[in-house]
């Protein structure tokens, strides 16, 4: 056909227009079955991906020591040991509180000691929670009976926590196993993750740009935050296990769950002392206090160290992606929400900043 034609240009668009659908429809395809694949491991690899930016700098200072892989094996291997350990000692034990309790509730041989005084002054519901617990500590069955329909859905939540909990276990060795590879090939992947930030904002030095502040904001909450919530509350567990605390796993965890958002350990450790004082000896108790505080106030030392690195995150956005992480993808979800609620958080702000220069006023 003459291009001259005037047919010649309808018809050019119109073959230019279905090559364009048909690869849009190639890549969508070519998404969704990589999404498919990827999908079940979609935490594990995430996790793995912050676990590598934030070891990285380890990596490098062995690197010329041992060379490469050596280097990335050791520290997926010594990591991954230092990490697993203890959270499947803690996980199990957790998991084994929670099914004795369940296996309790099911064979209705659970027992409750009277209730404190202070649950009949709880506002609006303080009266009735006390008859409830009143109930329940006299007479098991009769209460089970009563408020058994009550249960049903914390009981299956709970159920469902136990098989989340053993499913974190695998997913934190695989973490680390994928970290090191991840760690292996760092080079490759900042050049790739600069290439994709660069293609994707249209900008070379933008993408570079953008590429540092996600890895400083990695680093400071997944050191400073998470870090420092990690190894407080593993100090403060190990006392737990060490005194023989009924669900010591669950203490654990609850006290990684306050550290981890900021709040203060005491308010947790405190009522957990006064039992100690009062079923143990003196001399074990003496030596649980002074490394509860401790361990408590390890947080002083450890935040100047790693706190600093990187952007300062608002504490809500924090709180937020802990809460909907752990809702969202239970146990690893408490690792991996703050990360990544606080890169968005610090990606839009970088973008608000930006659109603010370019139109002339003032970030």
């Amino acid at each position: 056909m003459d291009p001259r034609a005037p047919g010649f240009d309808r018809e050019h668009a119109r073959a230019t227009l279905l090559d364009a659908a048909i690869r849009i429809g190639l890549a969508a395809a070519l998404i969704y079955a990589c999404s498919r694949v990827i999908r079940p491991l979609h935490e594990v690899l995430i996790w793995s991906a912050i676990l590598a930016v934030m070891l990285y700098p380890l990596h490098a200072r062995l690197l010329t020591r041992i060379g490469d892989r050596w280097s990335a094996l050791l520290i997926g291997f010594v990591g991954g040991t230092i990490i697993t350990i203890p959270t499947i000692v803690v996980v199990t034990s957790a998991g084994s509180s929670i099914y004795a309790f369940l296996l309790q509730v099911q064979n209705q041989t659970l027992t409750l000691p009277p209730a404190p005084n202070w649950v009949a002054r709880v506002p609006l519901v303080g009266q009735t929670l006390a008859e409830a617990w009143a109930l329940a500590s006299a007479n098991a069955p009769q209460a089970l009976a009563k408020y058994g329909s009550l249960l049903k859905r914390p009981v299956a939540w709970l159920l469902s926590a136990v098989r989340g909990l053993a499913t974190s276990e695998v997913s934190f060795v695989l973490s680390f196993a994928l970290a090191a590879v991840v760690i292996a090939y760092g080079e490759r992947a900042a050049k790739f993750s600069q290439g994709f930030l660069s293609r994707t904002t249209g900008d070379k030095a933008r993408g570079a740009q953008l590429a540092a502040l996600i890895v400083a904001t990695i680093r400071s909450v997944a050191l400073g935050i998470v870090g420092v919530a990690v190894i407080q509350a593993l100090l403060l567990g190990a006392g737990f296990f060490a005194i023989g605390l009924p669900a010591a796993g669950l203490l654990t965890l609850a006290t990684f769950f306050l550290c981890i958002v900021q709040v203060p350990a005491v308010l947790l450790t405190l009522p957990i002392i006064a039992y100690v004082f009062a079923t143990e000896a003196t001399q074990p108790a003496v030596i649980f206090l002074i490394w509860t505080i401790s361990a408590g106030l390890s947080d002083n030392i450890l935040k100047p160290f790693l706190l600093g690195r990187g952007m300062q995150v608002p504490m809500p956005v924090i709180l937020t992606g802990v809460i909907g992480g752990m809702i969202a993808d239970g146990l690893l979800g408490l690792f991996v929400g703050p990360v990544l609620l606080a890169m968005g958080y610090v990606l839009l702000i970088a973008w608000m900043r930006r659109d603010a220069v370019d139109a002339g006023t003032p970030p």
